[in-house]
């Protein structure tokens, strides 16, 4: 066998001296310490978020992403809420937490941002000053409590060039996840349930439906055109027309044994999606997103995810006729562009 050559000889070293620099780049970024910022405090998820990247045992996958501090905020008119407040406030202070007095204090102390507030009505409100700062931002669920509002945070994300991520944990069940890369082929349809408990100042599927389609859609994948809805007392069913003839449906339960799940077809296997797995999945994806910036679900498969919601009440309003999910996104986005119309981030 031949020597390589001199020049060979350098090629390679040059190689495996770019390997060796881009690899420590990015254990680097993985090992940067970001410091992380609550908004909100009445929801169980602040407390189970904090445990996991509090956690002085920390896996690598959620290392180095702490909450350093949180408004304990909730909102007045909704009981569920407001009740919640004083005990994860005291929780997250036995977590090393410190409790601030506003917004703009808490854009002092971190990098990031949780956006908790279990009430969608003022995230917009709540995440134009973090956008503004330049904090990613993860929203939870509702993203907000009107598509307007859903298509303003993503306008105003695009414009002041803040990233921002919003999920359901169900999207990150192993089951859902197979299944939308390829485990069973082709996806030709999907039928979902959960829970679905309603309130009052929400569209009904907003409030708790939403863990439902996020695991229609994160089976199914963008695509939908339109939505029809058959309600009752204690049950919704949502049935969505995908533009390639596939169907997708929605059940959301009120009555007898509830729970997460559904079925998926495919190609090759119909295959159960699976139940809910916990917090962590999700946790995990947001410390990505906080180190890279990038989110992993794309911004429009959300905004339709909440359009099918959006469709889904009208259709209710209409006695169950098919309502276009695009005309709906379309007279959004005219709505969030007026609203953001005097909102212009500093650079």
């Amino acid at each position: 066998m031949r020597r390589p050559t001199f020049l060979q000889q350098c090629g390679i070293f040059l190689t495996l001296g770019l390997t060796a620099c881009l690899a420590a780049a990015a254990s680097a970024q993985a090992a940067k310490p970001i410091r992380v910022g609550v908004i909100g405090l009445d929801t169980s998820h602040v407390v189970a978020f904090t445990k996991v990247l509090n956690d002085p045992d920390a896996p690598e996958d959620v290392a180095n992403c702490r909450v350093v501090a949180a408004f304990p905020e909730g909102s007045p008119d909704i009981a569920s809420s407001v009740s919640r407040v004083p005990g994860y406030t005291e929780q997250l202070k036995a977590l090393g937490v410190e409790i601030v007095d506003s917004i703009p204090a808490l854009l002092e102390k971190v990098d990031a941002v949780l956006l908790e507030t279990n009430d969608g009505r003022p995230h917009l409100e709540q995440v134009l000053p973090v956008l503004a700062a330049g904090k990613p931002t993860f929203i939870d669920k509702p993203m907000a409590a009107s598509l307007t509002d859903v298509a303003a945070i993503f306008m105003a994300s695009e414009r002041s060039g803040t990233p921002v991520f919003s999920s359901s944990s169900l999207r990150y069940s192993s089951g859902a996840q197979e299944c939308r890369n390829g485990a069973i082929g082709k996806i030709v349809g999907a039928d979902t349930f959960s829970p679905c408990s309603l309130e009052k100042t929400h569209p009904d599927l907003y409030w708790y439906g939403i863990h439902g389609v996020e695991t229609l859609f994160t089976v199914m994948g963008p695509g939908c055109v339109s939505v029809s809805r058959v309600s009752s007392p204690g049950f919704e069913m949502a049935v969505g027309k995908w533009n390639d003839g596939r169907i997708g449906s929605f059940r959301g339960i009120r009555e007898g044994k509830a729970g997460y799940g559904g079925t998926a077809f495919g190609t090759t296997e119909h295959r159960t999606i699976g139940k809910y797995e916990g917090y962590r999945p999700l946790v995990v994806e947001i410390v990505k997103f906080f180190r890279t910036g990038e989110s992993p679900v794309a911004d429009e498969e959300t905004l339709e995810l909440y359009a099918f919601m959006s469709a889904a009440d009208e259709s209710k309003r209409e006695h169950g006729a098919p309502v276009s999910v695009q005309k709906l996104i379309t007279a959004a986005k005219e709505e969030a562009t007026e609203k953001l119309l005097d909102w212009h981030p500093k650079k």
